[in-house]
């Protein structure tokens, strides 16, 4: 019998991270990049983008760019395609949540919040996959929320965006598995990131989100290791169509 841990072993393979600035998103280029993968990370900070390749060495490139913008997709992939040759994990961590109200939801809101958060994860893959599918092998990782499927205060845009995400990954599954590609979510709860500044401020609704879960704790960053390195990896070859909440068990109260 093989060693179990060279399931999770990354070197050699290519991955691409969008919203690696911060948060979640640089947490999986740092976590990706220490299992022996060279990512490109792609956000459109670009200061924060170099301060973190500095960091991570010759396993790290960078693409500086806005994935709202749906015309600049055909380039990202061509870019992110060229330090290290064409990816074969792509991470979908970029995000918005504008947080209006649905009386105040703006249609410039709406519609930025749908291409980053919805339409980026599926053009980006579309453009990518052809590659995979030359190698049979790929993996796609999206990011889910929550509000995958509960309703937040001020997160009708977000939402709906998150819900469909959910479907997304189950469609690119029935679409592109059998080529060796799979395609899973990962659903956060309550990690402290920028996207979330507005909870972690206030520390009695902090509390009360920490109180919510089976565990009695919000999300550290390094608690998105382990199952982002599962999706990514051979460990998960037999996984696919599926949205892990890595939640400390607050949807399952």
């Amino acid at each position: 019998m093989s060693d179990p841990r060279a399931l999770f072993d990354l070197t050699g393979r290519v991955a691409c991270v969008t919203g690696a600035s911060s948060g979640l998103g640089q947490r999986a280029a740092v976590a990706l990049a220490a299992a022996g993968a060279r990512v490109v990370g792609v956000a459109r900070r670009a200061d924060a983008l170099s301060d973190w390749a500095a960091k991570t060495g010759e396993r790290a490139a960078t693409v500086a760019a806005d994935l709202s913008h749906r015309d600049a997709i055909a380039k990202i992939a061509t870019d992110v395609s060229q330090p290290f040759g064409a990816p074969d994990i792509l991470v979908h961590a970029a995000g918005i949540n504008t947080r209006e109200a649905a009386d105040d939801v703006t249609a410039d809101g709406w519609d930025v919040t749908m291409n980053l958060n919805l339409a980026a994860p599926f053009f980006l893959s579309q453009a990518l996959v052809p590659a995979m599918k030359a190698r049979g092998w790929g993996r796609i990782v999206n990011f889910a929320s929550l509000q995958t499927t509960r309703a937040f205060p001020g997160g009708i845009a977000y939402g709906a965006s998150k819900a469909g995400v959910g479907q997304l990954t189950r469609a690119m599954a029935e679409a592109w598995s059998t080529d060796g590609i799979t395609a899973n979510a990962i659903g956060p709860g309550f990690f402290p990131t920028e996207l979330t500044g507005p909870v972690f401020s206030d520390p009695e609704r902090a509390a009360r989100n920490a109180a919510q879960t089976c565990i009695g704790r919000n999300g550290a960053l390094e608690d998105i290791d382990g199952p982002l390195l599962f999706l990514c990896s051979d460990a998960s070859a037999y996984v696919t169509g599926q949205v892990l909440m890595v939640d400390g068990g607050y949807t399952a109260k």
